[in-house]
């Protein structure tokens, strides 16, 4: 390394190896596995997209794409460690000036629950029928085809929930929208968003459900057979946005 110094300080080792956007898609593949043995897997994640999925596995299987470019500075430092049963995904760039981007995607033992701290990238889980919880800062978060408990939050960013069989769904966003699409009927449905709107869509038929939907400010609509003593709850709350609890097309 060649340290730069300007006006008498050292500003940190010349990483100059790019000025453009960054290509991650196009950034060679790396694997990993890591020996693990236990019931729920902890998701460390930060700068980075993060993809996860159920797999026919013995081990925590990682694969990453890493690019980018930094100025006065040390970077892309990717990091991948699993401790206990918190796996710890990072990509860093300490740098005047840079551009660093991360793809990690995770193959989860079939079973294992699955549990996301995450900041700055979008998340997307599919698949699982074990229980699945994510929390991020910043970043979309988007479950497929899941079957069991979800729980899933984002302080800035648009929530999804496509399909799958859960029973139980909580969702929250500080700033996005969020829509969940049920393939089939839940027992419980927990929605408040700070600064979005909402879209709940059930399955078509027979249920009824015990619905509330509220919006300190936005629309409120409720499409679907309601029964104040049923089974099925689905409350959903906006602080500021449309509020819609709708039969699926």
């Amino acid at each position: 390394m060649r340290a730069v110094v300007v006006g008498g300080v050292v500003l940190g080792a010349l990483g100059l190896v790019g000025c453009g956007g960054t290509d991650v898609e196009g950034a060679p593949v790396e694997r990993k596995a890591f020996g693990f043995r236990g019931g729920t897997l902890v998701v460390d994640a930060r700068d980075s997209e993060l993809v996860l999925v159920p797999a026919d596995v013995k081990d925590v299987e990682v694969s990453r794409q890493v690019d980018g470019w930094v100025v006065l500075g040390d970077g892309p430092a990717p990091v991948w460690k699993l401790e206990g049963n918190r796996l710890t995904l990072r990509v860093d760039c300490d740098a005047v000036a840079s551009d660093c981007a991360a793809r990690h995607e995770v193959r989860v033992p079939r079973g294992v629950a699955v549990t996301v701290e995450g900041d700055n990238g979008d998340v997307t889980a599919e698949g699982f029928e074990s229980a699945v919880k994510v929390a991020t800062d910043n970043g979309t978060v988007t479950v497929r085809d899941a079957g069991g408990p979800l729980d899933v939050r984002s302080e800035n960013g648009d929530v999804r929930v496509e399909g799958g069989a859960s029973k139980s769904v909580v969702a929250r966003s500080g700033n996005g929208r969020i829509r969940l699409a049920f393939g089939a009927v839940p027992d419980r449905v927990d929605v408040v968003n700070d600064n979005g709107e909402i879209a709940v869509e059930l399955p078509r038929g027979d249920t009824r459900y015990k619905v509330d939907a509220q919006s300190d400010n936005g629309k409120v609509e409720v499409g679907v057979p309601t029964d104040a003593g049923s089974a099925h709850a689905v409350k959903a709350r906006s602080d500021n946005g449309q509020v819609v609890v709708r039969s699926a097309n």
